[in-house]
């Protein structure tokens, strides 16, 4: 039941030989050309009121010393956002549930920021390991605190976007699996409350991109 279970987030599940999972994060590239010859439509009217906004936000985060820093951090909200939709489809593997993914987007913005941080800010760095304020006793420690807190960010990052994600899918598929032993009378219920899932599922969707690319933001604007 168990391995059924969570079979639905396994990367090498295959459709015959073909392995199709990961197929559907670069479908995005499948849909950029348009924009720049058709004609535009409310849905992308929309999708760049929304860009626009977040690159308000992000770059009151990001502070004035990046003017064009919120590009990549924009394309970054949109990737998940995309993927965290399409996990939503039938069939549709979720990429932004593993690991993999999670982690090969999370560690390399880390570990830039940390690069470039130390060294052409080696000084502030230092500083930063010990908040204003401190006593000189607890130096040491704040310095190990702030030195494991810096190391885990990327850790961290990865593991809440997929453990939300897989989340929600566990709780849409343990509930598909109890269908047909309900009786008639309750399937209307269960389709009912799968619907406020799905509802919710899509508002986590969304969140979790902002979450992920307004804290990467937060942790390189710390280097500036």
């Amino acid at each position: 039941m168990m391995a059924n279970l969570f079979s639905s987030f396994d990367p090498l599940s295959s459709f015959g030989n073909l392995s199709l999972n990961w197929a559907s994060t670069p479908l995005a590239i499948m849909y950029l050309p348009w924009m720049f010859w058709a004609m535009p439509s409310r849905a992308f009217l929309a999708w760049s009121h929304l860009m626009t906004a977040l690159h308000q936000e992000l770059k009151i985060l990001l502070g004035p010393t990046s003017p064009g820093g919120t590009l990549i951090f924009i394309s970054l909200f949109g990737l998940i956002m995309f993927n965290n939709f399409l996990g939503l489809m039938p069939y549709i593997f979720t990429g932004t549930s593993h690991l993999v993914m999670t982690l090969s987007l999370a560690l390399p913005l880390w570990a830039a920021s940390m690069i470039f941080g130390w060294l052409n800010h080696t000084k502030h760095m230092f500083a930063h390991l010990v908040p204003a304020g401190t006593p000189a006793l607890l130096t040491p420690l704040m310095v190990l605190i702030e030195t494991v807190s810096n190391l885990i960010r990327p850790g961290t990052l990865a593991v809440r976007l997929a453990a939300n994600m897989i989340a929600g899918h566990l709780l849409l598929t343990l509930l598909g699996n109890t269908g047909f032993l309900l009786a008639k009378a309750l399937l209307p219920i269960l389709l009912f409350s799968q619907f406020l899932l799905l509802i919710l599922e899509s508002a986590v969707a969304i969140i979790q991109s902002y979450v992920f690319a307004a804290l990467s933001t937060l942790y390189t604007s710390e280097v500036n």
